[in-house]
Parts: C-alpha cells; structure tokens; sequence
C-alpha cells in the first residue's frame, strides 16, 4: 500500500463496477491507479432502486479501507428535486434518501447529487423554496458520521438551480447553510457556465470565488474533466485531460489551490485509450498526478 500525503489531493476516476462492486470496482481501481474512486450504486438513468450485495459491499468497503482509498456515490442523472412534476420530486428525494443510506453501508465520503433545474419559466423561487421543504427533512434525519451531500452544479443549460459558483450562494441557503451539506466541482460544467479558466489565475478566481460563497472546508470533492465545448457553451461534454478547450494548465492550478487541500478528485473522462479499456482514465490519473506534484509541466502535457 503505498503512504499518501495527507495535504495533497488523491486522484482517481469514477471506476466501472462490472463484475460486482468489489469485484470489478477494486481490480479497476489497481489497473487505473486511482487513489479516490467514485460509482452508481444503481442505474445511473433510472428510478429502480438497488438493495446491493451484502458480500460485495462488505469487500468493497474494506478495499477502500485497506488502500487509503476515500469513495463517493454519484445518483442517478435524473433526480431533481426542483422539478415542477410532484411525481419527480417524490422519486428524486426518495433516490437521494436511498444513495445516502447506501453511502453509509459502504462508508463512502458524499454521494453526489446534481443541482437540477426549475425546468419552467419564473419557478427559480419556487425551485428553491421546494428545495428547502422536501430536502432538509433528508439532511435532518442524517446520523452523526453520515455521508455528506455533495451538490454539483450543472453547465448552465435550461432553468438550472445552480451552474457558476456563485450560484450556490441562494442554494445553500435555502438549505439553511446545513453542515450535512458540501459541494462537488465538475471543471467541465463550470467552464461551460462561463467561469473561464483560460485566462492566467482563472481557475484560482473561480475556487477563491467558490470558497467566498460557500465558506471554506464546504468542497468535498472535485470531478476533472476537460471540455469538448468553448467556455460559456452550456454543453456538457467531457474528453480527456488536455485534449479538450481548457487544456492541462489549469488543472495545475486547480490542483494546488489552497482550497483543495486533501480534497478527492475523480476524472469523469472516456476510460478507453491504450489499447485498453482503462487505459484513458490510467493516462488521465498519471498527468493530474504529475500536474499536482509538479514532475510534469502543462507546456509539456499538451
């Protein structure tokens, strides 16, 4: 096992599960070299919810365990409690209910939720007072120890609840700032909200920005992906670190800010590459490693 400083960001990658949480989730964690790991403990685009194997979830657990490895559950792609549809709304907060009591099984770190949308005209208020009815009773109920809830903005398409960081100013506060409560930064989506980290200390604005209107320690982990879009585009389409329009400089960035001290980050970009079906994730994971430590440059990983 090897040591980690604790002040550093691990790196790792949302991990594919086939073959059984631990199983197939821990065998691709080695093949990658993921230090923090994050899954769908069910269909990632639909309702049905999934009980787990107890066996599984038990060798899981104690894999993370005996690596060092913290993980994190992202929900489904269709929760949104700020939906006008009540049968939504019923489903979403169900859902988030489910993941979190599954996150506690597994003893992961957060479960991810995206901050979903008001989807129709004139209803961000009511979006958010709905917010703060059906979703803090969720966070009341937590126990001491429990996952936290780690909100993602989106990229800023349709009426969305929260896509810049600034964003997560009204938000949390109709979560009443709740200490149940953090954040997952996806850099993908905010550069397709706008913030524009091509520009030299873009990504350190943004973080400081982030942390201004949050309060500090609220980051609870951070999705890398580059973009295939411009900055601004609201399109949410992830490719390889570097590859894409925000290029490998700003993860430097992002990856010695303050804020992100000991703060997970998992890549979220295509897995295939290499001739292998991991091989894209294990290239991603070994440049932000690097851009982190400083053994490679930007200039030289683009």
């Amino acid at each position: 096992m090897t040591s980690h400083n604790p002040a550093l960001p691990p790196i790792g990658a949302h991990i594919q599960i086939k073959g059984g949480l631990a199983k197939g989730g821990l065998a691709y964690t080695d093949a990658v070299g993921a230090r923090a790991v994050q899954v769908f403990v069910g269909n990632p685009r639909g309702w049905k919810a999934s009980a787990g194997d107890p066996r599984q979830d038990a060798a899981f657990t104690a894999g993370c365990a005996e690596r060092g490895v913290p993980s994190f559950i992202h929900t489904p792609f269709l929760v949104n409690v700020g939906s006008p549809s009540e049968a939504t709304v019923e489903q979403s907060v169900a859902t988030i209910r489910h993941n979190l009591a599954r996150g506690a099984q597994l003893g992961v770190r957060g479960v991810v939720v995206h901050a979903g949308s008001a989807v129709g005209e004139d209803r961000y208020e009511a979006a958010l007072a709905q917010l703060h009815e059906r979703l803090l009773p969720v966070l009341d109920e937590l126990p001491e120890g429990a996952p936290r809830l780690l909100i993602e903005p989106t990229a800023g398409g349709g009426k969305s609840l929260a896509a810049t960081v600034q964003d997560l100013g009204p938000y949390l506060a109709a979560l009443d700032a709740h200490p149940a409560v953090g954040i997952c930064f996806d850099t993908c989506h905010a550069w397709a909200a706008g913030h524009d980290f091509s520009v030299p200390g873009g990504m350190t604005a943004t973080l400081d920005a982030l942390v201004t209107t949050v309060g500090p320690g609220r980051l609870g982990l951070v999705h890398a992906n580059d973009s295939l879009d411009t900055c601004g585009s609201t399109r949410d389409r992830h490719t390889t670190i570097g590859a894409g329009s925000i290029g490998a400089a700003p993860f430097a960035e992002l990856l010695t800010h303050p804020a992100m001290a000991g703060v997970p980050v998992v890549v979220e970009t295509p897995s295939q590459g290499g001739g292998t079906a991991w091989g894209g994730h294990a290239a991603d994971i070994a440049l932000l490693t690097a851009l982190r430590d400083g053994t490679a440059t930007a200039a030289a990983a683009a």
